[in-house]
């Protein structure tokens, strides 16, 4: 399998096969901010030493590190990242100086106007929360906030003018409707649809496996995970006999505060960061992915996404 047939533009085997701590950084990811007007239910924030938002400042000296890095690809998010008072100008930088992709993860609950607004600043990538497809089921998922409406409206909207993934996460709470819901998202003209089971949750989206072969076929990043589904494998976790080192951070990092971390995955389920972000940042992560083994760590064995895993089985290929 090629990397690139995937769905995410970032994944490629060249990149896997060339990686190394000079080589370009691909993906970096900024959590801004822990301030959220949502309160989803299987969201369960960041750790307590990681809380509040970034200063203007240190955003600023981490992304030009990053640029100095030959910085690619960028997603900013949070929290909610649109009630970040510096988004704009970060976004701003990152387009002023040649970053390729620069992404948003959103529960698309801001005016439109907000998003044309990143856009003209350089946004060209939005990743939208959509969990269900009714507003009953919508609203529970959100928390209770009844923004259905307006979230919908964007998503149409920002479909016609950028690309826009939308970002379905699975629970006892709405899997029973998850046929209904990848349809619904097919009916809004988003470019893909990602479907993953909240950690909480973690289990096998077998009901996928019905969807209609049209609908898959459609969408990379969608027909990547149902094939994955329907050849047994499961979308969180590292399958038994797997020994390959997380080479994917050697060119990607996700970070909060003055923390680099392995990736989003492992920042988010409370692992500890690989260190402080400074210059020798590359040489960090290179020590780390060669001291550690995601086969031995509970986090990584039961939340590593399929996509890392088969990265990470490429690059192994080169790297020893």
């Amino acid at each position: 399998m090629r990397l690139e047939d995937i769905g995410f533009y970032t994944l490629s085997n060249a990149r896997a096969l060339s990686s190394s701590t000079t080589s370009p950084l691909w993906r970096c990811e900024m959590i801004l901010t822990d301030v959220c007007n949502f309160k989803c239910p299987y969201c369960r924030g960041l750790r307590k030493d990681l809380s509040g938002s970034i200063s203007i400042d240190n955003a600023k000296d981490i992304l030009k590190i990053w640029i100095s890095n030959g910085l690619k690809n960028i997603r900013f998010s949070g929290g909610e990242p649109t009630m970040y008072k510096g988004l704009t100008e970060l976004v701003e930088m990152c387009r002023d100086n040649n970053v390729e992709r620069v992404a948003i993860s959103t529960n698309g609950s801001a005016s439109f106007n907000t998003y044309k607004k990143l856009i003209k600043a350089g946004i060209n990538d939005f990743s939208i929360s959509l969990d269900a497809c009714c507003a009953t089921v919508g609203n529970l998922m959100s928390g209770g906030i009844k923004s259905w409406n307006r979230i919908i409206e964007n998503i149409k909207l920002l479909s016609e003018i950028t690309y826009v993934s939308v970002g379905m996460v699975f629970t006892e709470d709405n899997i029973k409707d998850c046929l209904k819901s990848v349809l619904f998202a097919h009916s809004l003209g988003v470019s893909d649809i990602r479907v993953i089971p909240s950690a909480q949750y973690n289990k096998a989206l077998a009901q996928l496996k019905d969807l209609p072969e049209e609908i898959i076929n459609k969408y990379p990043i969608l027909k990547y995970r149902i094939n994955n589904v329907k050849n047994g494998l499961h979308v969180r976790g590292i399958p038994d006999g797997n020994k390959d080192r997380c080479w994917l951070a050697l060119d990607d990092m996700a970070v909060a505060g003055p923390y680099h971390f392995p990736c989003i995955i492992y920042l988010r389920e409370g692992g500890n960061p690989v260190g402080k972000i400074d210059n020798s940042v590359r040489q960090q992560r290179e020590t780390w992915i060669r001291n550690h083994n995601p086969w031995e760590d509970s986090i990584c064995k039961a939340n590593c996404l399929d996509v890392c895993i088969d990265y990470n089985k490429k690059a192994s290929e080169t790297h020893r």
